[in-house]
């Protein structure tokens, strides 16, 4: 059983990363729920499920930390949903009518932040980490999260200027 200040500190950190991936569960549930884009609903519910399958793999490590004090190397995290492609999120078919897109342009916003925010938290926890096998379930997370980020980014880049444009933002 893990007791010690270094345990502790993991244990704390699995429960945080556990929170963020619920909250990243919900946000992409509700974006699925929102968008009146078939391809954006399909990979939001992807997000959702691999959201879902990150909580159940920190579960797992959560639980063999305070059963045995060492992370359980045979846990696996899921397949990737594949984010690539110049149009990862939403269908071309979004441009049609981008000037009435607010949510979905929001979505990316807020999702791209979600995602940054845990790229940022699973490096530290990462860094910090005295154990092998710790830092590199970490190091796993942190790529899942930056090809999540980098999608929305890379969605959100796309659009942008066409929904500034649409919406009268742009200054061209």
């Amino acid at each position: 059983m893990t007791t010690d200040r270094a345990g502790a500190s993991m244990l704390e950190g699995l429960k945080q990363a556990i929170a963020a991936e619920g909250d990243g569960h919900h946000f992409y549930l509700m974006a699925a729920a929102s968008t009146q884009d078939p391809q954006g609903k399909e990979i939001f519910q992807r997000l959702a499920a691999e959201e879902l399958d990150h909580i159940r793999f920190l579960r797992g490590q959560h639980r063999a930390l305070l059963e045995t004090g060492r992370p359980d190397g045979s846990l696996r995290l899921g397949p990737r949903a594949d984010l690539s492609g110049d149009s990862p999120i939403f269908s071309p078919a979004l441009r049609d009518r981008i000037a009435e897109a607010h949510f979905e342009m929001t979505a990316l916003s807020v999702g791209a932040q979600l995602e940054l925010a845990a790229v940022t938290f699973y490096r530290a926890q990462a860094a910090s980490s005295a154990d092998p096998k710790v830092r590199a379930f970490y190091e796993e997370l942190v790529e899942w999260e930056q090809g999540h980020y980098d999608a929305l980014l890379r969605q959100q880049d796309a659009l942008k200027d066409d929904y500034w444009s649409a919406g009268g933002f742009s200054p061209f």
